[in-house]
């Protein structure tokens, strides 16, 4: 009977081990999602431009858009920075920002700096927006449709690659909202 004890830690260690393997395998980018075709939470949160006017959830609603989560402590946020700026001034594609734990100041000179690709920007300095919509940190982009629902999550930098697969999606969203 003892003997049996012996084989617990080989166990154990032979479960974590398969445990461990598994996750080699899968795309940290493809974070599931519970607002996937869902609209986006309800929030009244500043404008970083002008402070005292208060942004809402129907504030993002009119037009399939790209809805940006960054911050200036974001290192990989400026690295897909410069992709966001030609997105938005050579292919007109509107890009709503979400300012996430950040000081507003410093956001605004960070725009200021590398150019500004949004349309408009949601200050949500305490994360409570970013804790509704799940967000794991900065970057993450989400695809929202005409009516404000979010249809695609992107975690992660926007880089050319992963534009081309965006683009596809909202010119099929655009078709589908017509």
């Amino acid at each position: 009977m003892r003997k049996i004890f012996l084989f617990i830690p080989l166990l154990a260690f032979l479960a974590v081990g398969v445990f461990l393997f598994r996750g080699l395998f899968m795309d940290p980018t493809k974070l599931p999602s519970a607002l996937i075709d869902k609209p986006m939470p309800e929030f009244s949160l500043p404008s970083l431009y002008e402070p005292e006017q208060m942004l809402t959830a129907v504030d993002l609603k009119g037009e399939v858009a790209l809805l940006n989560v960054w911050a200036t402590w974001c290192p990989t946020c400026l690295e897909e920075h410069g992709q966001l700026n030609k997105i938005a001034k050579e292919e007109g594609v509107t890009i709503y920002g979400l300012n996430y734990k950040d000081e507003p100041d410093k956001a605004l000179s960070w725009l200021e700096r590398y150019y500004d690709p949004y349309k408009l920007v949601v200050v949500d300095q305490a994360g409570s927006l970013g804790l509704d919509m799940g967000v794991y940190g900065a970057p993450e982009t989400f695809i929202l449709d005409r009516r404000g629902v979010i249809r695609y999550r992107h975690v992660g930098a926007v880089d050319e690659a992963v534009w081309q697969k965006l683009r596809s999606m909202m010119q099929q969203i655009e078709k589908e909202d017509v």
